[in-house]
């Protein structure tokens, strides 16, 4: 599958309220909260450029005209820029998703827009091809060291996938990096709000979830933490212990 056809969209969810970065989400959305001295978009743009990756649907909701004010269709960060906004009510991570399917095409990348992941994303799209499955899930043997370990991943399969109800066996966590084709929203209905985190769930039930193993830790400014932890690498290049 070397040379797989893996430049997908990548949906990024951005439509939360941030609200553990507050005050400063009250004016700006999460995608602009600065980060070694740019808005923090711009940092995961030119990774997923250099990653080959340049089509981008932004799901919005909190303050999202700002982004698409800021942002445009994409064209001055190398990428193409559509936006999907939640509209009257928050849709939840899963919602979104649903509601951004016409721009997605037949497969698709998704992450959180509040994440930082370093990671061979083509290698990401050319597993998820190899395994055949509506779904992949990246995870990061954690062991409880950034977050509570919620997945049991063994011999290259996820085994099991909860956020509640911890397994001895789970030492992963889920990274935060997804690809889907869009049979795996069809059991869910357009315009309800529906976690993203209970379609994995669904998936990994169904063993239509693949799983890849990141080898290096991820980054998030969903915190003051989180941020400053990213901060720190973005401008020295070296990842905080």
């Amino acid at each position: 599958m070397s040379g797989a056809h893996t430049d997908f969209p990548v949906a990024i969810l951005a439509g939360g309220l941030a609200t553990r970065l507050r005050p400063v989400t009250e004016k700006i959305p999460k995608l602009l909260v600065e980060v070694a001295g740019e808005p923090f978009l711009s940092h995961q743009l030119r990774l997923l450029r250099q990653n080959g990756l340049t089509r981008i649907v932004l799901c919005v909701g909190h303050l999202g005209d700002l982004i698409v004010e800021h942002y445009g269709n994409g064209a001055k960060w190398g990428v193409h820029i559509d936006y999907s906004f939640d509209g009257e009510k928050l849709l939840g991570t899963g919602g979104a998703l649903i509601r951004a399917l016409p721009l997605l095409g037949d497969a698709f990348y998704v992450l959180y827009g509040d994440s930082f992941l370093p990671i061979n994303y083509q290698a990401v799209g050319r597993t998820f091809l190899a395994a055949g499955k509506l779904g992949l899930m990246t995870v990061y043997e954690n062991r409880g060291a950034y977050d509570t370990s919620n997945v049991w991943f063994e011999d290259g399969r996820i085994r099991r996938y909860a956020k509640t109800d911890p397994l001895p066996q789970m030492r992963h966590i889920d990274y935060g990096l997804g690809v889907f084709r869009p049979a795996a929203f069809a059991d869910q209905s357009p315009g309800t709000v529906v976690d993203l985190a209970v379609v994995q769930s669904n998936l990994c039930t169904r063993g239509e979830l693949s799983g890849y193993e990141s080898p290096d830790r991820f980054f998030e400014i969903g915190s003051p933490a989180g941020l400053k932890e990213l901060d720190e690498f973005l401008r020295t290049g070296l990842s905080p212990r």
